[in-house]
């Protein structure tokens, strides 16, 4: 019984080392998850903006570029999976994963050969087990991603996209990105959109009858302006969607490690009891001994008599 005891007395002092740490690392999560939702509404303006202005563009000029023209044939397509770089947030990074796994296979279905992107090592380490190529890996920043971050990746997918296969070895018609969006503390949804070429939504809906379309002037042009925009407005989506993705990142991770401390809280709490379990044992044990070395003194004293 007393190795027993040792034992759990060793497991309990384990088990409250290990609480301690998942419980630091749930108070970090919790003070930078905060910096991060407000970087994400920080950002919002400028997107809301931007995205305002490349509508107007798409829909009050007949240009056609390449960033926004559908092609009439799209054989090859690429996909930009974001997840973290360290684990300890649940199933945060194999949910984007499965979600980009499906939109494979949806490609796949249709005919098209799929290159993959990463952000993240936990994806990158994915596909490097299962032998699946990557094209190119970005790393390091996943739960404090910058504007810097976003532009290398944005330049990257955009020179793929408006290359020609003879001009590019990994030549695209469609870009596609898997990320995590933030919706609560509680719920970070999966989410894959087709981020090239483009498909604007505003200023889409027809006017009200008796309503005075705008008239709109571009200088120098207005192929100059979408020149100018839509690498812009690429970055600022790429960007968001990192900004989404830590702040889901950060909030699965605060809630898989209140759930570690607490499921160390629980150990200890059976651990503790069948130590007094066993150290009871123990004791009762001893006396047991003890009255019975008693008894046979007793009776051998009254023998000797």
């Amino acid at each position: 019984m007393a190795v027993s005891l040792r034992e759990y007395r060793a497991k309990i002092k384990s088990v409250e080392s290990t609480k301690k740490i998942t419980r630091a690392m749930e108070l970090i999560a919790a003070s930078r998850i905060i910096k991060a939702q407000q970087r994400a509404l920080a950002a919002s303006p400028y997107s809301r903006e931007l995205t305002r202005a490349v509508s107007a563009l798409a829909t009050f000029s007949n240009v056609d570029h390449a960033l926004v023209t559908e092609p009439e044939v799209s054989s090859h397509a690429s996909i930009l999976v974001i997840t973290s770089d360290r684990g300890l947030a649940g199933a945060y990074s194999s949910s984007v994963i499965k979600e980009a796994e499906r939109l494979v296979e949806k490609l796949k279905a249709e005919g098209k050969t799929v290159n993959l992107y990463t952000s993240g090592r936990k994806a990158a380490a994915y596909y490097k087990f299962r032998n699946r190529p990557v094209v190119q890996s970005w790393s390091g920043f996943s739960d404090q991603p910058t504007y810097e971050d976003a532009r290398a990746i944005a330049n990257e997918l955009i020179e793929v996209f408006v290359a020609g296969e003879d001009e590019h070895e990994h030549a695209t018609h469609e870009v596609h990105v898997v990320y995590s969006r933030f919706r609560s503390m509680l719920v970070q949804e999966p989410t894959a959109l087709r981020l090239l070429p483009l498909e604007v939504v505003e200023g889409t809906e027809a006017p009200a009858e008796g309503d005075v379309l705008p008239l709109y002037e571009f200088e120098p042009s207005a192929h100059d302006v979408l020149d100018a925009l839509l690498p812009k407005y690429v970055t600022s989506r790429i960007y968001s969607a990192l900004l989404q993705a830590a702040a889901s990142e950060l909030a699965a991770r605060q809630k898989a490690m209140k759930s570690a401390t607490d499921n160390a809280q629980e150990l200890i709490k059976k651990y503790t009891r069948i130590a007094n379990q066993a150290r009871q044992a123990g004791i009762t044990q001893e006396i047991s001994e003890i009255v019975g070395g008693v008894n046979a003194l007793a009776d051998a004293t009254a023998a000797s008599e």
